[in-house]
Order: C-alpha cells, then sequence, then structure tokens
C-alpha cells in the first residue's frame, strides 16, 4: 500500500539550500546527513541530495505541491520579497487550479497549487 510520496532534488550549495527553504519559506530541518538533507513545513517533507557539478540552466527539477489559502501564501511570499518565477504568478489555470511558481536556488520548479473552486 502506498502511503505517500517525498520527492528529491539536486543541491548544488546546502547552505543555500537550508537558507531558502528554512529561512525565506519556514519549512523546518528533519534531518541533515552531508549530502543528504530533509526537510519539512505542515504534510510536505521534501529531500535533497548533493550534486555540486549541477549546471541550473540544465536541471529540470520540478514538484507541485497542492496547498490551501494560496492566496495568502502567495501574498506572504511577495511581502517577503521572495522572487515569484516570471511565467509563473498566481493564476487560475484551465484544469480549474490556482497556480504559482518558484524557482529555488538550484533552478528547481516549485509549483504551488490549489482547486480554484476552493
Amino acid at each position: 500500500m502506498l502511503t505517500a510520496i517525498i520527492p528529491k532534488l539536486p543541491m548544488r550549495d546546502k547552505t543555500a539550500t537550508k537558507a531558502f527553504y528554512l529561512q525565506q519559506l519556514g519549512f523546518s530541518e528533519i534531518a541533515d546527513y552531508g549530502d543528504y538533507l530533509l526537510i519539512k513545513k505542515d504534510h510536505i517533507e521534501i529531500h535533497f541530495f548533493a550534486f555540486a557539478e549541477l549546471d541550473p540552466t540544465q536541471n529540470y527539477g520540478q514538484i507541485y505541491l497542492r496547498t490551501q489559502h494560496i492566496d495568502d501564501f502567495y501574498q506572504w511570499l511577495l511581502e517577503h520579497n521572495i522572487p515569484i518565477h516570471p511565467n509563473g504568478h498566481l493564476e487560475t489555470k484551465p484544469w480549474g487550479q490556482q497556480e504559482f511558481s518558484l524557482l529555488d536556488p538550484d533552478n528547481n520548479l516549485l509549483t504551488f497549487g490549489q482547486d480554484a473552486s476552493s
């Protein structure tokens, strides 16, 4: 029986990854195993593996995070000067989701979505 999915994303610099996720997005650290980092926020867990040679322009890491109160979260990010992806501002998509996107320091794309009828 499947119970959860936990994305694993590459990171070039653990200090930059921690600063972005912990200090800017409000995640907390579960564990740091040197080349492997585990973080969480609410019911979401993300793992990162060291990849010092990663070329961020060639990184296609992506995750989709379902959320509640997307308008409030989006506004909070704007108020805290967290850059929104230039093509990913909050909007309602044809598939019925309100979505917006961010890029982390390694160009991993984080898309946040909420059912538009919520």
